[in-house]
């Protein structure tokens, strides 16, 4: 900022050029503040062609000249005590001339042409091609408020927008040179510009009045002058006021002169004595004529009424009044009070005012009493306006005899204007990432008041991200000073305030939008790292089943989020979709729990920047269990129709009688499975543990249970609605487990009708199978024979041990070996076999005895449980299978036969 200290009250003295164009000498003058002590430099004005800019962090000035730059070097002399200020001396040196397009461009251009005229081809004399034109948005700022000029991108022709009148635009000024300013944008480049409107000879010479009356007396002498009505002449130049001409008349001739300002006043110089009584009154003509090609002209009469010789004229007390009057004087204030005396008596002594030979602006800025000949201010001056005011009083008394005075009033300039802000060019909006020193706005100030009063200096209020630099001109520069970030501030009002050094400081205020636009700098954001979601098995199709969310800090398409699943190549594509407007997640077909319990998936959030960011999140998908499966058994299994099961009549409360077990594919409760019995031939006979589907006697079993006992098992899970299966169980209650050869079932399943072809082949079969059993039985029997006569023929004789009995199903004179499965609830009759005896050498057994030893060569054999399986007779189940722990068959099992019993011995085991 220039000349930030206000306390400041002294204007930096001109730079003046001496000497070489190339070499300049300037005094530049800083001055102490009274307050800190420290030097701030005034920003010099440069008149002429130089166009200077100040860099006051690094106490640089620098100045541009028909292309070419100066660059100022500071040096600074020492400060004598008590001296408050310091000379600084510039020397600037000329380093470099070079075309940089800062030269002036001008033209000029007649007055008066049509609208949109032509004035000059800008990118033609600049060297711009057009594409830049546009591209680097090139626009024209006419200084003022009004724009007069137009700039065509496409083209680059400068025209006018309206027809120029010269008269009108530039009334008080003989040269009318306008103003402009070529901008450029990307980078920011200014170029100024001067049109010289050419005045055209298009307004004649106009009196004030078509007729003005002299009275003179007929005693003036010759030589004497009286002042006439100047003609006026809008034109300037040539085509102004050149000349005057009287009519030819044997009294008077004219006279023409040029005032101090240069403007040209007439007078009427008397030749010849006046006679009242040869003639009493002349008429005069007066010709006005400008210097136009062809020439124009205008007309007044001038009456001249000869008066006799015993009256007196006015005569004024000053011949010039000349008076300093501030600008910002009230109306009705007293200028000057005018007096002329005119010793005649009655109404030939009586005078009064009116202003003569004075324009029109005057007349409206000062009124002049005629009676009193007071001039008061009737108007608002204005010293940039106008710096003085001439005015011609002519005073007339009774006879109409007339003296004439001037007044010069001079206008002093206060400090009335405030400084005038003017925008002249303004970015729409910034980028948040424009690097710092980066040109928001351009904007001129002006102050049209002079010295202190017109020198400004500018500030930005608050604590902003920007800062001003001078330009040249009295331009400034709205500069980034700091990175920008939309997210946190998306616009700033910038109030620039622009304050003059006047004693009376006054100041003025601009206030510019500024718009940060959005730059993809932020990536999409998930509101949460991981989510989880639920399904239900057996869902519908397209399924909605929640929305993942992602947010963008940006603004415009580069917040617009879309989201999209991560592929994994060579994966199976998941049964997974998300909505790539909203997130929203989707089950494309229906889950089954059994086979997927949960998914996994990785979704992408990208926003619409170029280049695009974006985010990942996972998403997880677990699938709940459905009651859609129900208890399946394993045992029994369930295709049979019903599963046999032996009971001895001796087992107690307890017993362990079949365990039903099932599986549930659910999850959960769904798995949860109980068992009860649902129904059986005697109620409270069994009973089934509700978890552990064992089935067992709830009594002792008694001899008036049924020998066949069906059970029906429910087996349910505890899902809603639960689902079910039912084991049926076939159990019978056997004395003893020489009735295993029972069938336990109640009836056997219906086999299905064979058809012929199918008789047939079994028949053959059944035939071909019969003769090879029928030959290998014969074998058999054969090689059975031998063996046994060859045996008994070498046995002892053995005493009679029971007698035959039809009741029991096994001969008493036989020993038989009895294998079964002990300690089992599936156990079953295996089978039978002879077991001879092995006796000491010599010590056959007595008659009397009733418990022999016997041991069986074949049952020490018989311990593994791949020979028992080997000799089984019956099929074995898994769960029937003895073990071979539990296998009863050891060697040398005793066995006791009770002889005296009428029924067939029961085995007993010792």
């Amino acid at each position: 900022m220039l000349a930030a200290d206000r306390s400041v009250p002294r204007s930096a003295q001109g730079l003046q050029t001496q000497g070489d164009k190339k070499t300049v000498w300037a005094e530049l003058l800083a001055e102490e503040s009274e307050h800190s002590g420290a030097s701030r430099f005034l920003h010099p004005r440069i008149a002429g062609p130089h166009r200077s800019f100040w860099d006051a962090t690094k106490k640089m000035l620098g100045a541009t000249e028909d292309g070419g730059r100066l660059f100022w070097r500071v040096m600074t002399c020492g400060r004598r005590s008590g001296d408050r200020k310091r000379q600084v001396i510039l020397f600037i040196l000329y380093v470099c001339v070079c075309q940089s397009g800062a030269e002036t461009l001008r033209y000029s251009l007649p007055e008066e042409m049509e609208r949109d005229s032509f004035v000059a081809n800008i990118a033609k004399d600049l060297g711009v091609p057009l594409s830049q034109l546009a591209a680097r948005k090139a626009r024209v700022v006419s200084e003022g408020n009004e724009q007069l000029f137009r700039l065509n991108q496409n083209t680059g022709v400068l025209t006018a927008k309206e027809s120029l009148d010269r008269e009108e635009i530039c009334p008080q000024s003989d040269t009318c040179t306008l103003i402009f300013k070529i901008f450029f944008e990307n980078p920011l480049q200014l170029i100024r510009g001067e049109v010289e409107v050419r005045d055209v000879n298009d307004n004649s010479p106009v009196f004030p009045e078509k007729e003005m009356v002299l009275k003179i007396l007929e005693t003036a002498s010759p030589g004497s002058r009286f002042p006439l009505e100047s003609a006026q002449d809008k034109d300037v130049g040539i085509n102004g006021l050149q000349n005057y001409s009287l009519g030819p008349n044997p009294h008077f001739s004219l006279a023409v002169g040029t005032a101090k300002d240069g403007v040209k006043y007439l007078e009427l110089v008397l030749q010849r004595q006046l006679d009242r009584e040869e003639q009493a009154e002349l008429n005069l003509l007066l010709t006005a004529t400008d210097g136009g090609s062809p020439p124009r002209s205008g007309t007044a009469q001038v009456r001249i009424v000869v008066v006799d010789a015993n009256d007196n004229i006015p005569v004024f007390e000053r011949e010039t009044y000349e008076v300093r009057l501030a600008e910002n004087s009230p109306l009705e204030q007293l200028v000057v009070r005018v007096a002329a005396a005119d010793p005649d008596e009655g109404s030939y002594g009586e005078v009064r005012y009116a202003f003569t030979q004075t324009s029109e602006r005057s007349r409206q800025l000062f009124q002049l009493n005629p009676t009193t000949g007071e001039i008061r201010v009737a108007g608002k001056l204005d010293f940039e306006e106008a710096k003085s005011h001439k005015m011609v009083v002519k005073a007339t008394d009774g006879g109409e005899l007339s003296g004439h005075c001037k007044v010069q009033v001079e206008v002093l300039d206060v400090n009335d204007n405030a400084p005038e802000i003017a925008l002249t060019s303004l970015s729409a909006s910034i980028p948040e990432d424009a690097p710092p020193r980066t040109v928001v706005a351009l904007f001129s100030v002006r102050d049209r008041d002079s010295g202190d009063n017109g020198r400004t200096e500018c500030s930005i209020d608050g604590d902003l991200p920007f800062s001003l630099a001078p330009t040249f001109d009295n331009y400034y520069e709205l500069r980034t000073n700091a990175a920008l970030d939309r997210e946190r501030t998306a616009e700033y009002n910038i109030t620039i305030t622009a304050m003059d050094w006047g004693r009376k400081r006054l100041s003025s205020q601009e206030t510019i939008f500024v718009k940060i636009s959005d730059v993809n700098d932020n990536p999409p954001e998930f509101t949460q790292e991981v989510y989880t979601m639920s399904v239900t098995e057996n869902n519908s199709p397209m399924l909605r089943i929640g929305s993942m969310k992602a947010t963008d800090a940006d603004a415009g398409i580069n917040a617009r989020v879309n989201y999209a699943l991560v592929r994994d190549e060579g994966k199976e594509q998941p049964e997974v979709s998300v909505n790539a407007e909203n997130g929203d997640v989707y089950i494309l077909r229906p889950l089954d729990y059994e086979k997927v319990r949960a998914l996994e998936v990785t979704v992408r959030a990208a926003d619409g920047g170029s280049p695009p960011l974006s985010a990942q999140a996972v998403l997880r998908i677990v699938v709940r269990d459905e009651n859609d499966n129900a208890p399946v058994l394993l045992h029994p299994g369930p295709d049979s129709s019903a599963a046999g099961e032996l009971v001895p009549r001796w087992a107690p409360s307890g017993y362990l009688v079949a365990k039903v077990v099932a599986v549930d594919a659910d999850a959960g409760q769904n798995a949860w499975l109980s068992y009860e019995l649902a129904k059986a031939t005697e109620p409270g006979l069994f009973r089934v543990g509700l978890h552990s589907g064992e089935v067992r006697t709830a009594r002792a079993v008694t001899e008036r249970d049924a020998p066949r006992q069906r059970l029906i098992v429910l087996v349910q899970d505890r899902g809603q609605p639960s689902r079910s299966a039912t084991a049926t169980l076939a159990v019978a209650l056997v004395d003893g487990f020489s009735e295993a050869h029972l069938r336990v079932s109640e009836e056997a399943p219906a086999a299905e009708p064979d058809g012929p072809l199918t008789l047939y082949l079994i028949a053959s079969l059944v035939c071909v199978s019969a003769l090879f059993l029928a030959t290998a039985a014969a074998a058999v029997v054969v090689k059975v024979r031998r063996a046994r006569r060859s045996e008994t023929e070498n046995l002892p004789t053995f005493p009679t041990t029971g007698t035959e009995s039809s009741a029991g199903s096994l001969p008493r004179s036989y020993v038989y070996d009895v294998c079964f499965a002990a300690g089992t609830v599936n156990s079953e009759f295996r089978f039978l076999r002879p077991l001879f005896p092995c006796f000491p050498a010599g010590l056959p057994p007595g008659p009397g005895e009733q418990r022999s030893s016997v041991c069986s060569q074949d049952a020490a054999n018989f311990g593994g449980e791949g020979d028992w399986t080997a000799q089984g007779s019956a099929p074995l189940s898994e769960d029937t299978r003895p073990r071979a722990a539990d296998a009863v068959c050891p060697a040398n099992r005793e066995l006791e036969l009770n002889a005296s019993s009428e029924q067939n011995p029961w085995l007993t085991h010792q």
